[in-house]
């Protein structure tokens, strides 16, 4: 693939103007933007988007690590399937390798439309939403987030797999190793895409190279001679399915095997999903990755799947050693043999933990195309300190972290919830592609449709036998999770909708005249600085009718307030209210909504002390925001906080002279 060359990083007006916003930045630093600062570097200004792009080749490790790394576990799963039928079983597991290789083939045809058609991005979803409805989107969109969601928990589990297997001490701490990797790899992401490709580019390749190398000698090896692997008596007794009451070859075992190699296609559809993050021209470089990643892909899973029948090797019952390990251990030997076997196993584990960053490339990215949708919350839109989707990869981290967690990072238990989601997307994106050539009629629609229409028609059967062949085995979580989050996208997007019909302004409408009073309400505590400051901004608002409130909780403070005011001749009548119950919240929303009437605008002053400093913060509490929150629902009554800064400004002086 022909690489594009790097782009400047800017000079002139625009780093005068990144510069400018920078220094204007650092007048200002909370805490936690001081702490994003120090974890994830500078931040970076929106005009700098441009520059984030990446090219094919640090893309395919972004985004097709995933389905690559897969080949490491997809025929393990099958065989695990095939053994129960005995060892004359698992020669079918080439032809069923060949028939997921074939269906693969079908989803790059169809992507590379999707691509073409939707450049801007979105995959299946947007192709779904388009021309399936809104109802569909939203079944396509829970499918493919509970997919994410299990590509990072899977990926980092088998990758803590592949470490125990070289190092088998750390096997007993697999779910505390699978956590950390998930942390980095939210650390990672944070720092943005150009930074996380570089970190995972190296890894990917490194993978395809040793894999391949592997299977590259092995085939050498085999064609001269080289025997099946032995195994000792006490790892027969370990091994899947010894022991057991052998099952006829039937078509739904063929079936059940089949849907476990589909594992192999997850993540297929980040190429199309990320397609913005590309350089230009933007559609045409993804779909020469998407081709890349398939034919990478085919040749692992099937070389994989051919040394493991000519071998004989078998997966065991616990998952350790994994079936890669086996085959590249018999296939490179000792001596020298036995480092270079290390090092597979530690390529492995990287491109096993680094796929989960397809993931958290295509997941953010989905969730802002939902939530501009108004199916998710609006947060999820927003770019962060280094211009990803943060808020939905700090979220996809947690789900996985979940599963891990409830799991126990077991590679077995989590492969049946896997694959529903992506192929019930795959069948949803050829079905929008199908009905979009009988609408829109472009050139080359005919072939499109047979693609299409076929391709859906295929993945269809396909998903109804994964649903049924993985239903009892752990597949029903999803069958009863997607509709769930169906059904709750589906509320989110009415809530949305009922917001914005509230606040809608039409062409026609205009400003409603004023009430004819208005009243404020300036709630006192102690006389003070910072209640002078907000009886001064009252009095500026020259109301109608304004008095100064105490609540009173404590009867002695209240009447020494009251000494206090005469004295000093505040030119604002107070009233105190009892509070016998000592409730500052419900008397004072009592007092105030007694004020209004349908002639009435009222206007609440709240006073807030703005300390300096965390320990001083630490020793008063937040009256005023619980005082906001029970007046600011009431109709007719609008809540103005007045802050003093203590330490920060003069004191204000209350001028006698006054009337």
């Amino acid at each position: 693939m022909r690489e594009e060359p790097e782009p400047t990083t800017g000079s002139g007006p625009d780093l005068e103007l990144v510069e400018h916003q920078a220094a204007r930045s650092r007048r200002y630093q909370s805490l936690g933007y001081r702490t994003k600062r120090v974890l994830l570097g500078p931040a970076l200004s929106t005009a700098q988007l441009v520059h984030e792009r990446i090219s094919k080749r640090v893309a395919l490790a972004v985004f097709s690590s995933d389905p690559i790394s897969s080949t490491a576990y997809a025929t393990e799963e099958m065989l695990l399937v095939l053994i129960a039928a005995g060892g004359a079983a698992i020669g079918l597991a080439l032809p069923l390798a060949a028939g997921v290789a074939m269906l693969l083939l079908i989803l790059v045809l169809s992507y590379r439309q999707v691509i073409a058609a939707y450049p801007q991005g979105g995959g299946a979803y947007m192709v779904t939403r388009d021309n399936l409805g809104n109802l569909m989107a939203s079944v396509c969109a829970s499918a493919l987030l509970v997919d994410y969601v299990l590509t990072v928990a899977v990926s980092v589990s088998a990758g803590t797999a592949a470490l125990a297997s070289a190092v088998e001490p750390l096997r007993d701490y697999r779910v505390a190793i699978s956590a950390a990797f998930i942390l980095v790899l939210l650390l990672g992401n944070l720092r943005g895409v150009r930074e996380s490709g570089r970190i995972f580019a190296v890894p990917t390749y490194v993978y395809i190279a040793s894999l391949g190398g592997v299977i590259c000698y092995g085939s050498y090896r085999v064609l001269s001679g080289l025997g099946p692997i032995q195994y000792t008596p006490e790892q027969t007794s370990e091994l899947a399915g010894a022991g057991g009451q052998l099952a006829a070859v039937s078509l739904f075992l063929l079936l059940h095997a089949f849907a476990a190699g589909t594992t192999a296609l997850t993540g297929v559809e980040a190429i199309a999903d990320g397609v913005p993050a590309f350089r230009k021209p933007e559609a045409r470089n993804a779909q020469r990755t998407l081709v890349a990643m398939a034919l990478i892909m085919a040749f692992l899973f099937l070389g994989v799947t051919f040394l493991a029948i000519q071998l004989g090797a078998r997966p065991f019952e616990g998952g350790h050693p994994t079936l890669v390990a086996q085959i590249a251990e018999h296939v490179l030997g000792s001596g020298i043999g036995r480092a270079l076997f290390v090092f597979v196993q530690i390529s492995t584990l990287f491109i096993l933990v680094l796929a989960a960053n397809t993931a958290f490339s295509g997941f953010p990215v989905l969730a802002s195309f939902a939530a501009k949708d108004a199916l998710m919350p609006r947060q999820l839109r927003k770019r962060g300190h280094r211009l990803v989707y943060s808020n939905g990869v700090i979220a996809l981290a947690g789900g996985a972290l979940f599963l891990v967690l409830a799991f126990r990072a077991d590679v077995h238990a989590l492969i049946p919830l896997y694959a529903i989601g992506v192929v019930t997307s795959f069948t949803l994106a050829q079905a929008g592609m199908t009905r979009r050539h009988l609408h829109l009629r472009q050139p080359g629609w005919r072939k499109g449709l047979v693609i299409n229409g076929f391709g859906a028609t295929v993945t269809l059967v396909v998903l109804v036998v994964i649903t049924v062949t993985k239903f009892t085995h752990g597949a029903w979580m999803v069958v009863v999770a997607v509709p769930v989050l169906v059904w709750l996208l589906r509320r989110t997007q009415r809530a949305y909708g009922s917001e914005i019909a509230e606040l809608k302004v039409e062409a026609t409408q205009r400003l409603a005249p004023p009430k004819p009073r208005h009243e404020v309400v300036v709630l006192i505590e102690d006389l003070d600085q910072a209640a002078l400051a907000a009886l001064q901004y009252a009095r500026q608002l020259n109301p109608l009718h304004l008095i100064a409130l105490h609540v009173a909780v404590d009867p002695d403070r209240a009447r020494e307030l009251c000494a206090l005011w005469t004295r000093v001749r505040i030119p604002v009548p107070l009233e105190v209210v009892d509070a016998p119950g000592r409730n500052l919240l419900a008397t004072a929303r009592a007092a105030v909504e007694e004020l209004v009437r349908s002639d009435t605008e009222v206007t609440v002053v709240v006073p807030k002390r703005s300390f300096t400093g965390f320990w001083r913060r630490l020793l008063h509490d937040n009256s005023s925001a619980g005082l906001f929150k029970a007046l600011g629902s009431l109709d007719g009554v609008n809540v103005t906080i007045v802050p003093f800064r203590l330490g920060r400004r003069a004191r204000l002086r209350l001028v006698r002279s006054e009337a």
